[in-house]
């Protein structure tokens, strides 16, 4: 096992642990992971081959359903794109298990499912019109009725002695408007047949137009009565008349170098063509393995009137990208198109003067190629509302993008400027040209916004120009770049604005001129540290962009000389530098010190101001370093290492502290928590593991289906983002320790359990709501050592095991009834029509209408009781003489009042839900009953616990709940002489004392341990 060179008797014991008395606690089985529970994905909008569909609503907008794999995504033209609708498949077997499925859904909900013959191929197209629904797979048609969801019949057409096997159809197909009953489908030769879908004939096969066309990939009927576009593989376009199937028009013929035309739309607004844009007549075309869309004018003969170039991306050499999908909406100028680049876009059709190409509407998109790296931005400030909302993503498609956690309209791309106008400057013939003009593929990246710039940001200019007019006190007004990145095969490391989503000034330049490798920003965003693949370490000022030091700090050749000399004994600047690629820096809270690691299997400790090395870990040959975290809460610094191996030093004594050892396979990516008390790593082999950093153990491991890549995790600690192989969506993962206790016993490394990857849809993950209320009768602890939950010393002050979130929720439970509260009061069931048939048989009128009386009598009695018990949650309850049997927490009140033990009390509040517990607090009876008070006994109560020192943070939450709810009767105590203001008041005094005493106790220990603490560091 690796160790420092020199402190190897200096490593941490092992925690001392208490076995429990109880014996042996029986481990239940588990499923999936135990800390992590699937969430949802993000970033997914389009990235399926499958088109958009489009349903009007009324005259007041539309609604676009785009698939997302499983998943369906419904959007809302009028508010912007917003999604309104997750759709998901339900309860059901899932489509590989059936070899393929047809669902209904409505408003989100799937209502129906529609059952089909044993096909030989899935179902390519669907296509509802009428009463029919109809299904297109290669060798035929499937009818359904739109009514009852039931099987209508199947269609077969005749064998194509052309083409082997029963590839008979292309999948694509349409109906005619009047065209009563007739579906016309597209052929692999080039026909088109004419179904009569009611009698299941047909009709005719329209001929191609050549003998060389090739298959049917798109057909759409015209505006015009009776003539159709057909479109070929060979990339032919024309229109014919389907009643005479003659060909009116040819408007492109069939050529080696034209894409073939994939989908066809028409505007039906009347205007766009002519050289004035008042006739009618336009039709858009684009193709899936292009991402332009051109527009035609079918007037005099048919021409090119426009080309919108880049609507969508296309390949970058990894998969074949493109339109897959356009349409105008109902008789309006505007067009909607999707491609396989995950986007959704609207182009509306307003320019003055006329031009018949539009301008971008709305616009919904994410990653087009597989994501690579991730981070959560760290809050503004201490308690800022946005805190754990934005998540930072780069990917292999050269782009960065933001994506909020709270509103998928949010999300953005982090601009690099007008690309598309350079590119039409430099005369780049195709959109590939002007995806080199992007910044490389993002590999390393680093935030804080302590100082970021925001929405109102004054610098102006061109991007990673590093301008030199710049003005320091604007920027200093304003606030500066917040976001540093790396760049694949770039020397160069780039600034961008975070409140703007753009693009910064300056670019910094590695000192020897190699690869950036890894990058780092101080926790008050001024400084930016970048290190390179040749082992250079460089410090820039992001609000200047100069270069500030280096690291070792470089000489002048006069004093080189000179340094060499005098530091015969000590390392000199040429030894202290980095030998290999620096994969890791970190700058610490107070700007005093940089940590940089490398391939050469060294940390090294510099010193920020002078750039001198302090200290030096030496791991060669036994490791070489790969990759570095540093966690700001506990002063811990985390590297892996190519032995699988991840250390932990401690930043102020810089001593190994922990190593975690069980990767199998190369470490991906590791995180710290948000608190500092594990560490989450992923590794070659699908795993994600997490360790607890206090006792060393391995507290959850879990397999994924895909290789994790990158890892991230909110500040707010409520979710942990994955990244994964050849994947362009984020996976969200809750911490379900924020709901319940979560176990630190040590798993074996066979204790993997298998869990399912977050869905888009959230379909089978566990929401953050959901969590919260889940109750856990038992911890799930293996067997060995149980660490003891009891109170170790009389003078330590312990804390409950009761979750935080329900005594949270217990301090705030107004405002949580408050958000809850219904809008309208519950109603009582309509009753029944009279025309419906009784289900009482032959009984005379006489007993059914007993039978309803008493039936109503019943139901209103149930409603008066239901409102009964919701207005007594929210009054006190008044305990008299007149009740006929005492509350549990009066008889537990009584016991301790003559026993003084309060513990049966104690551990029934510990029981109780926030609401119970809140309810039982304001049932407390002011009055004094034979020298009784429950008011006065319940304070005793609490500061019997407070004396005893334990359940600290319980016994105060009570006391908060308690002073809030009486506090009319606490405020009457120093002014009234009466027997329960006395005996409350009495209390009240001891309450405060014994308060009082403690926190002066804690202060002095925490001085005490603090002086000790800040002594020993300080000795070297």
């Amino acid at each position: 096992m690796p160790a420092l060179a020199s402190d190897t008797f200096d490593l941490p014991l092992a925690k001392r642990q208490k076995k429990a008395s109880e014996g042996k606690i029986q481990a239940r089985p588990q499923k999936g992971a135990k800390i992590f529970a699937p969430f949802r994905t993000l970033g997914l909008v389009s990235p399926t081959p499958v088109p958009f569909t489009s349903v009007r609503l009324g005259k007041s907008t539309f609604q676009l359903t785009t698939s997302v794999g499983h998943s369906l995504q419904t959007y809302d033209l009028r508010r912007g794109l917003n999604l309104i609708f997750l759709s998901f498949r339900g309860l059901g077997p899932s489509p590989a298990s059936l070899g393929g499925g047809i669902w209904v859904f409505k408003r989100g909900k799937r209502v129906a499912s529609l059952e089909s013959p044993g096909l030989d191929g899935p179902i390519e197209r669907l296509l509802v019109f009428g009463s029919w629904i109809i299904g297109c797979w290669a060798g035929g048609l499937e009818v359904w009725k739109t009514g009852s969801y039931e099987h209508y019949t199947s269609l077969r057409p005749r064998s194509n002695p052309g083409t082997s096997g029963n590839q008979t159809y292309t999948g694509v197909m349409c109906n005619m408007p009047t065209y009563l009953n007739k579906i016309f489908v597209g052929r692999v030769d080039g026909a088109v047949d004419i179904w009569n879908l009611r009698s299941g004939k047909l009709l005719h096969s329209l001929p191609p137009p050549s003998s060389g066309a090739g298959p049917v990939t798109a057909v759409e009927p015209t505006p015009a009565l009776s003539l159709m576009v057909i479109a070929h593989k060979s990339g032919a376009l024309s229109i014919q008349n389907i009643m005479s199937g003659q060909l009116v028009l040819s408007l492109r013929a069939a050529s080696a170098q034209a894409l073939p035309v994939t989908s066809i739309a028409f505007r039906t607004d009347g205007l766009g063509a002519g050289h004035d844009g008042r006739k009618a007549g336009v039709m858009a075309t684009a193709s899936s393995g292009s991402g332009d869309i051109t527009m035609w004018d079918l007037n005099d003969g048919g021409r090119v009137a426009g080309i919108l170039r880049g609507a969508h991306q296309i390949s970058n050499g990894e998969t074949g990208m493109g339109v897959n999908g356009i349409q105008f909406l109902d008789g309006q100028p505007v067009l909607v198109s999707s491609g396989d680049d995950n986007a959704l876009k609207t182009w509306i059709f307003d320019a003055t003067p006329f031009s018949p190409t539009p301008r971008p509407l709305h616009s919904r998109g994410g990653h087009s190629a597989a994501v690579t790296a991730l981070d959560f931005l760290p809050a503004s400030s201490d308690g800022s509302e946005s805190g754990g909302k934005w998540l930072l993503s780069a990917s292999k498609d050269c782009s960065l993008w933001g994506l909020s956690l709270r509103k998928d309209s949010q999300n953005s791309e982090i601009s690099q400027g007008s690309v598309q106008r350079k590119a039409k400057k430099i005369g780049a013939s195709d959109q590939l040209s002007a995806l080199e003009l992007r910044a490389p593929e993002v590999t390393c990246m680093a935030c804080s916004l302590n100082r970021d710039a925001g929405m109102g940001v004054a610098t102006s200019g061109p991007i990673w120009s590093n301008p030199k007019s710049a003005s320091a006190d604007t920027s200093n007004a304003t606030g500066w770049e917040s976001v540093v990145t790396g760049h694949r095969g770039d020397k160069y490391a780039r600034t961008w604005f975070w409140g703007k989503k753009k693009a910064g000034r300056w670019v910094f330049a590695t000192s020897d001129n190699t690869e950036v490798k890894s990058v780092a920003v101080s926790q008050c965003g001024t400084f930016a540290v970048v290190g390179s693949a040749g082992g250079s370490v460089d410090l820039f000022n992001l609000q200047s962009g100069l270069h500030r030091q280096s690291f070792p700090s470089r000489l002048p050749k006069s004093r080189l000389a000179k340094s060499r000399s005098s530091q015969s004994s000590n390392v000199s600047p040429e030894d202290a530098r980095h030998t290999k690629a620096v994969t890791g820096l970190m700058i610490d809270n107070l700007n005093r010190t940089v940590i940089s690691c490398s391939l050469d299997g060294k940390v090294k400790f510099w010193d920020l101001l002078s750039g001198s090395l302090i200290d030096e870990l030496d791991w060669n040959p036994m490791a070489a370093v790969t990759g570095l975290r540093y966690s700001k809460t506990s002063e811990l610094v985390a590297f892996s290492c190519d032995d699988l191996s991840i250390r932990v030093i401690d930043l102020e004594t810089r001593k190994l502290v922990r190593e975690f050892w069980g990767c199998v396979g190369q470490v991906n990516d590791f995180i710290f928590s948000n608190d500092g008390r594990w560490i989450i790593a992923a590794s070659m082999d699908s795993v994600l593991r997490v360790w607890d950093l206090p006792t060393g153990h391995l507290i959850d491991i879990f397999r994924v289906s895909s290789t994790c890549i990158s890892l991230a995790m909110s500040s707010t600690g409520e979710f942990l983002a994955t990244a994964h192989a050849g994947s362009i969506g984020i996976s969200l993962w809750s911490n379900r320790s924020l709901f319940m206790p979560i176990s630190t016993k040590n798993l074996e490394e066979d204790a993997i359990e298998d869990a399912g990857v977050p869905t888009s849809s959230g379909e089978s993950g566990a929401g953050l709501v959901e969590a919260a209320f889940v109750d856990v009768s038992e911890i799930d602890e293996t067997e060995g050592p149980v660490l003891a939950t009891d109170q170790l010393q009389q003078d330590m002050v312990t804390l409950s095991l009761v979750p935080k979130s329900r005594w949270q929720a217990l301090l705030h439970l107004d405002a949580i009834r408050e958000r809850n509260r219904p809008k309208e009061a519950p109603k009582a069931p309509e009753k029944a029509p009279f025309f419906l048939p009784s289900l009482l048989g032959g009984k005379d009128s006489q007993s059914i209408n007993s039978s309803a009386a008493a039936a109503e009598t019943a139901e209103f009695n149930f409603l008066t009781q239901r409102a009964d018990a919701e207005r007594s949650r929210v009054s006190k309850r008044p305990t008299g003489g007149a009740s006929s049997s005492a509350s549990p927490i009066t008889e537990f009140l009584k016991d301790g009042h003559v026993s003084g033990r309060f513990d049966a009390l104690v551990e029934h509040l510990k029981s109780l839900s926030p609401a119970q517990a809140d309810l039982e607090i304001r049932s407390l009876d002011p009055r004094v009953r034979n020298a009784f008070s429950e008011l006065a006994t319940f304070v005793t109560a609490l500061t019997t616990r407070l004396r005893m020192k334990r359940d600290f943070e319980l016994v105060n939450a009570w006391m908060a709940v308690f002073l809030k709810i009486h506090a009319d009767t606490v405020s009457l105590c120093p002014h009234r002489q009466e027997a329960e203001y006395r005996l409350l008041r009495e209390a009240l005094a001891s309450w405060s004392s014994e308060q009082q005493q403690e926190a002066q106790r804690l202060a002095g220990l925490v001085g005490y341990c603090r002086g000790v603490a800040g002594f020993l560091r300080s000795a070297r």
